[in-house]
């Protein structure tokens, strides 16, 4: 009897401290998020692939992030029940979208904004989300996953969040995608300011690196170094004043290189003549 009792009562034993373990565990890993190892971990993922993962938009249709391959795309994680961060960020974003879209055009990026809280962040919530936050611009697209995935795609782009009294406590962050799908650059902090934007939308879709031999190039690298941003009216703008004035550089120039060799030719021939 008394063996039993004794068995009965480790087993007690083991399953409290396996319990109690697990909440140190849990405890442990929200007392040691802290802003330099996210950063960390985020900063890691730039280069990295975007991995084949296929959630459901708010119309509850599938899509697959693959398939926006071929064009920049700019990836955004919030979670709808916020009440503070993820609205601000959310609608700081679009006003730095819309400012992109006459810029580039509708057509050259897209934008997607993805639930983390798989159990909530429902398709009918993420369109209410999107709908009560004025964010209904063409080619932006609201999505929801499933536990699983999210936290796959969490990992995969280094994006740190966990369940907390509040709700959740995550990164603040916008992640931008080369038209390859390669992880290119990541925007911290819920101030998102048009250049923040517009400066690496730029490098993608006129290329610094481009291809400056055929025409299409030259006009893009002209494109690159004249878009520019006025703060006055908060817009973006092609200034070729900047071109101009490089152009009337390099013909005066010239035109000063051709006066000195003519004068070097002349003087070569006078002295030939005495």
């Amino acid at each position: 009897m008394q063996i039993r009792y004794f068995i009965f009562a480790i087993l007690i034993g083991a399953t409290v401290y396996a319990f109690m373990g697990r909440s140190a565990v849990a405890a442990e890993k929200q007392a040691g998020f802290d802003e330099g190892q996210a950063l960390a971990l985020s900063e890691a993922s730039i280069g990295s692939p975007l991995g084949r993962y296929a959630f459901i938009d708010s119309n509850n249709k599938v899509r697959r992030l693959d398939s926006f391959i071929g064009r920049p795309l700019i990836i955004s994680l919030i979670y709808t029940g916020c009440a503070d961060v993820c609205p601000t960020v959310s609608e700081q974003l679009a006003t730095a979208v819309e400012i992109a879209q006459e810029t580039f055009g509708a057509d050259a990026f897209n934008v997607v904004t993805i639930g983390f809280d798989a159990q909530n962040d429902t398709p009918a919530r993420m369109r209410s989300f999107a709908a009560s936050h004025g964010l209904m611009l063409d080619n932006w697209y609201f999505l929801s996953g499933d536990q699983a995935t999210i936290e796959r795609f969490a990992d995969d782009l280094g994006f740190v969040f966990f369940t907390s009294a509040a709700g959740f406590e995550h990164m603040t962050r916008t992640t931008v995608i080369d038209s390859e799908g390669i992880v290119y650059r990541h925007l911290y902090g819920a101030d998102i300011e048009p250049p923040h934007l517009m400066e690496p939308m730029k490098d993608l879709i006129y290329g610094r690196k481009g291809n400056t031999v055929s025409l299409d190039g030259i006009i893009n690298k002209v494109r690159l170094f004249c878009t520019i941003y006025d703060a006055r009216e908060g817009r973006y703008r092609f200034d070729y004043s900047i071109f101009i004035s490089m152009s009337a550089g390099l013909i005066a120039f010239f035109g000063l290189g051709i006066v000195l060799i003519r004068a070097w030719l002349a003087n070569r021939h006078g002295t030939r003549r005495v």
